[in-house]
């Protein structure tokens, strides 16, 4: 058979080839089909298109791309607005974001369920308001919660969104203008002052240096202390004014936005006559909360709001809900199957015949009052007030709530995660010991250093340094140390206006003016260390007057300058441990080189003496951060040969480092040991008091850092993050899987030592040996994480939960915290000088770390006690009256006609029980005093027995015979009329449940008593007018007096009494101290 030959799509191809049936050749129908439907395909097609285009626009991640920016011109392209935003919904997203997230339990999802089979009339077994009025009021208090806390959130972004930079201009008249920190875009020049926070990332072009340099301080960024050098674009600095960058032209390539924070790729190229390319780094940078340390920077836009490096480090924002929640929702699961359970029973009592199905579900609602949806008003009230007790604490003044919805979580905490500076340190450094050898000097007998050197430069011809072949004097060894401590270093003296200009300019004011009244002077450097070490020889009388990168002056207590020659500098290294300078004095003509280190490589490099080790051990001991400092003199002619073989070997071509260390190294022998300085990173206040209290409250303790690790092994010391008796164990860099291995090893036969690791080493041992390393590191008594990054620090929070399943908080006052208080079960920010970062993310803001002890031991036991306690009874309440139901069904005929209608049941969990019930929330059971006295007191409450399933069954027992016999007590004594059985039971049942709150009470309040008076006498006066519900003659009389407390006496006494017997042989630990 021919077939007709013809052109058709890949879908028209399938068709024919597929058909079983007759071919039509005549075509005209099938070709008017086929144009037909491949006009409803492209349409199909073309609106998917659409939508997909549109869903990736706005809801789907933002492309990240490389971008070249022209100098002073506006840039092309989509750049995301420069704001911080830390909300959990947005206009759109709010009502369907919170209505799943309460739907998602079970326990609301079940009402919904109940309520909506209300509007069926079969099944209807009550008036419609009295299953929607309470699930309507539910989701109204967590609507207005969530609203309450997204704005604000919302605020506290505008505050900072708002902050006003000085955007440059291309105007002579006005150099720049104020704008809010959103509104700048990328391509805008931007001038930074001295303790600015970087609004955006930036290139940077112009500084108030002549040599275009710049110091910033990064803790917000990666929590290391030093301060960072950075530099100027060479070709911009030598501008003569900062307009004249809008008639550069020029332009800067970068890079696509990425999450490294120490890595930078771009490339400067002029496009005038000059021409020429000049490569930018990380040193050309100036990232989102970086601080400038002194001057004014001038910058250009790179990166705005999420394409930073800031918050690429950082996590979104997650919805989270409390261990107590879901413990609820559980034990809500189990409740629900005794409910399906009892309705069975009930049917196969009955008999499975006619319409059962709806009988069945008649039940089901009967018995749904087992789950009550007032747990949910009750646990969002008591949270509520929980949150508001926390910020009216006046022991903890400046405390705030970001997050209503877990205060439960601060009681159940097994882990800490911490930050270290800014959070347990101040980051002010601050020489707290001398030693020489043969004497010590402190704070106290600095007066004493001071008042040798006036005596020494009070003589002129005393003041020269001494050759060394003699014994040395007492006061000529103090000077000596004072004269290297000042010369010794890398900090250069920054002078500037107090008076200060505002226009706009950055202008250099670097040249230091000694004579000039109104300047005050300023130390940078790349260590806080040496500024530590310099602003102490200026305080005793030997002051830093200038440096540059040859020349240095000193200023001695009389006012007389000292000259020195910078011949050689040998900057600090992580490899070396040490720096050094060899320097001239212009006034003697004598050549120093001066050393100083850590003890470690110092020790085989000094003349041998009996007194280093055992100071350098008793200086770590308390915590103090030393340094070794020695010195040689040298010849004219030994230094000659010297700076010979240095310029050789700094020339080689092969070998170049090993060759100049060896040249180096040749002077570092038998040097002369002049003194060991002990610097303190002062600790806030009262941390070493509080840690010691978490640590004894069971909880282990983990600091995360971005800082080195010699810092880290100090303020672990000092702040007694390790107790004494415990020793550090220093996992060792470790790059193999061998490594890994051997090390963790190594530790395993420790014992009771604390773990101190880098990020690097981490994150060898958590590709390898995940299991094993967690598994020793959660035994050990502490651990020390240094250089970690922002990731890292999520990441190990992530790790705790996963490997331990117990509850974690993490604190931190920096930008670069915000990711691990984000990920931990309770997030806990510190409002630092450095920024709000970290106190807007977290769930609760502290304004130090000491208020950590009495927000966890007293807020956090009272919050998780009384949210047990509050929970068991609702749930008590709801079962007590099902149980009744499940008698009086079973008496009746297996009948599925509710027992109490309409407002007797809507009043029984609102009105005539609610207030008494939610008083719960004012009990404790120790007082704070107590809480903090012996915080081996919240141990217990990390074991979740507050609210387990042995407490949970022990209610649902109590519940069953309060029911059964109120039931079947109201049954036995009833004479005539039904609605006498009502009278009784209902009015037994509400003073059973007063008499039982009454009973569960440890610490009255003054509340608690009127919420009991006001309830008895709200269902007083119910009984007066409900004529409907009661026989109005019947309550008057004795008989319903009497039958009445007999069944409540029979319901409560035995209680009673087993709470007595209790109290008396098997009392709880708290009572012993009360």
């Amino acid at each position: 058979m021919e077939y007709q030959m013809q052109d058709f799509d890949v879908d028209q191809e399938t068709d024919l080839l597929l058909s079983t049936g007759s071919v039509n050749y005549h075509g005209d129908m099938d070709d008017e089909y086929v144009v037909r439907r491949n006009r409803r395909r492209n349409f199909t097609s073309a609106m998917c298109s659409c939508w997909c285009m549109f869903w990736r626009r706005c809801c789907g991640p933002r492309e990240l791309t490389s971008r070249t920016i022209h100098l002073g011109k506006p840039s092309p392209g989509q750049f995301p607005a420069n704001a911080i935003r830390n909300q959990k919904y947005n206009i759109f997203t709010f009502l369907p974001l919170v209505l799943y997230q309460q739907f998602k339990f079970f326990l609301n999802l079940y009402f919904l369920i109940m309520a909506t089979s209300q509007f069926v009339p079969d099944i209807r077994i009550g008036y419609l308001y009295t299953y929607w009025g309470p699930l309507c009021f539910v989701l109204t208090v967590t609507i207005c919660r969530e609203a309450v806390d997204d704005l604000r959130r919302h605020k506290r972004d505008q505050e900072v969104n708002s902050q006003k930079c000085k955007r440059l201009i291309d105007s002579l008249e006005k150099p720049y203008e104020m704008v809010a920190a959103s509104k700048l875009k990328v391509g805008d020049l931007i001038i930074v002052d001295k303790d600015e926070r970087v609004p955006a990332d930036l290139v940077l072009l112009r500084t108030s240096e002549k040599s275009g340099s710049v110091f910033i301080r990064t803790d917000q960024l990666d929590g290391e202390t030093d301060w960072k050098l950075r530099l100027a674009i060479p070709a911009t600095q030598k501008l003569l004014a900062d307009h004249q960058l809008f008639n550069t032209n020029a332009s800067i390539f970068v890079e696509k936005p990425q999450k490294d924070i120490h890595s930078f790729i771009g490339t400067f190229t002029r496009h005038d006559s000059t021409g020429g390319n000049e490569s930018l780094d990380l040193e050309n940078t100036l990232w989102t909360n970086c601080v400038i340390a002194s001057g004014q920077a001038l910058g250009v836009v790179i990166y705005t709001g999420p394409e930073t490096r800031s918050v690429m480090n950082n996590s979104a924002p997650r919805s989270k809900v409390g261990l107590l929640d879901m413990e609820l929702n559980t034990l809500t699961k189990l409740l629900f199957a005794a409910v399906v359970g009892l309705a069975l029973l009930m049917m196969a009592l009955k008999g499975f015949s006619g319409p059962w199905y709806r009988y069945l579900f008649r039940f089901i609602l009967l018995f749904s009052y087992i789950i009550p949806i007032s747990l949910r008003v009750n646990l969002d009230m008591g949270k509520s007030f929980y949150s508001w007790s926390i910020g009216r604490d006046p022991a903890m003044k400046g405390t705030a709530v970001r997050c209503t919805t877990i205060p439960e979580e601060l009681g159940r905490i097994s882990y800490l995660l911490t930050d270290k500076t800014g959070t347990l340190t101040q980051n002010s450094m601050v020489l707290k010991r001398l030693h020489l050898g043969t004497v010590s000097y402190t704070p106290e007998s600095f007066v004493d250093v001071t008042n040798v050197l006036t005596n020494a430069y009070s003589n002129p011809e005393t003041s020269s340094l001494s050759n060394g072949k003699f014994r040395r004097s007492e006061n000529t060894r103090i000077k000596d140390a004072v004269v290297a401590l000042a010369l010794c270093h890398n900090v250069t003296p920054v002078y500037e206006n107090t008076e200060g200009s505002d226009d706009g300019s950055v202008t250099s004011d670097a040249e230091a003016d000694q004579h000039v009244a109104n300047q005050s002077v300023n130390y940078q450097a790349s260590s806080p260390d040496e500024v530590a070490l310099v602003q102490w020889t200026q305080d005793v009388g030997l002051a830093l007057n200038l440096r540059d990168l040859s020349s240095m002056q000193l200023r001695g207590p009389s006012g007389r300058l000292l000259n020195y020659s910078i011949l050689q500098v040998f900057p600090f290294t992580s490899e070396t441990k040490r720096m050094g300078i060899i320097v001239k004095d212009l006034q003697t003509g004598e050549i120093c080189f001066y050393l100083k280190g850590a003890d470690v490589v110092m020790s085989a490099i000094v003349q041998y003496t009996d007194w280093l080790d055992e100071e350098v051990g008793n200086m770590a001991r308390e915590g103090l951060r030393t340094l070794v400092v020695a010195r040689k003199i040298l010849t004219e002619d030994q230094y000659l040969d010297f700076e010979t073989r240095y310029n050789a070997a700094r020339m080689a071509v092969t070998d170049r480092v090993s060759r100049v260390t060896q040249v180096i190294e040749s002077l570092e022998r038998e040097m002369e040991l002049l003194c060991v300085t002990g610097v303190e990173d002062k600790l806030q206040e009262n941390v070493r008091p509080t840690l010691e209290l978490l640590r004894n409250a069971g909880i282990k303790i983990w600091m995360l850092t971005g800082d080195k690790l010699e810092t880290a092994c100090c303020i672990a010391k000092s702040s007694r993050l390790v107790s004494r008796n415990q020793g550090l164990y220093v996992l060792k860099k470790v790059v193999t899987r061998t490594d890994a291995h051997l090390e963790l090893n190594s530790f395993r036969r420790r014992g009771d030592s604390a773990l101190v690791i880098s990020g690097d080493s981490l994150e060898v041992c958590l590709q390898y040996y995940q299991p094993e390393f967690m598994e020793l590191a959660c035994a050990a008594p502490a651990v020390v994480c240094c250089r970690c990054s922002p990731t890292q620090k999520a990441q190990v929070v992530q790790l705790i939960q996963k490997h331990t399943n117990k509850r974690t908080a993490a604190i931190g006052d920096g930008g670069n915290d915000v990711s691990m208080i984000q990920q931990a079960d309770a997030g806990i920010g510190i409002e630092g000088r450095e920024g709000k970062q970290a106190s807007l993310a977290g769930d609760f803001s502290i304004p130090q770390f000491s208020h950590l002890a009495r927000l966890l031991l007293v807020h956090g036991r009272r919050s998780y006690k009384r949210s047990a306690s509050l929970s068991q009874f609702v749930v008590h309440r709801g079962l007590i009256i099902s149980t009744m139901q499940a008698v009086f069904s079973s008496v009746f005929y297996l009948s599925s006609v509710a027992l109490y209608q309409g407002l007797l049941m809507v009043g029984y969990a609102t009105v005539y029980t609610m207030f008494p019930v939610f008083s719960l929330v004012l009990d404790q059971d120790v007082s704070a005093e107590i809480a903090l006295t012996y915080p081996e007191l919240y141990k217990e409450l990390a074991k979740g027995r507050s609210l387990s399933y042995k407490t949970f069954f022990m209610w649902v027992l109590i519940s069953i015979y309060q029911g059964g016999v109120i039931m079947y007590g109201a049954l036995l004594l009833f004479e005539d009329e039904f609605i006498h059985i009502v009278a009784i039971s209902f009015s037994s049942l509400i003073l059973t449940e007063l008499i039982m709150v009454a009973l569960n009470i440890r610490t009255w309040h003054v509340l608690m008593i009127l919420a009991e008076l006001f309830s008895l006498a709200v269902y007083g006066i119910s009984l007066i007018l409900f004529h409907e519900y009661f026989d109005s003659e019947f309550i008057k009389t004795t008989d319903f007096f009497w039958k009445v407390l007999v069944i409540t006496l029979i319901s409560c006494l035995p209680l009673y009494i087993l709470k007595i017997l209790r109290k008396k042989f098997s009392p709880p630990s708290y009572s012993k101290l009360s």
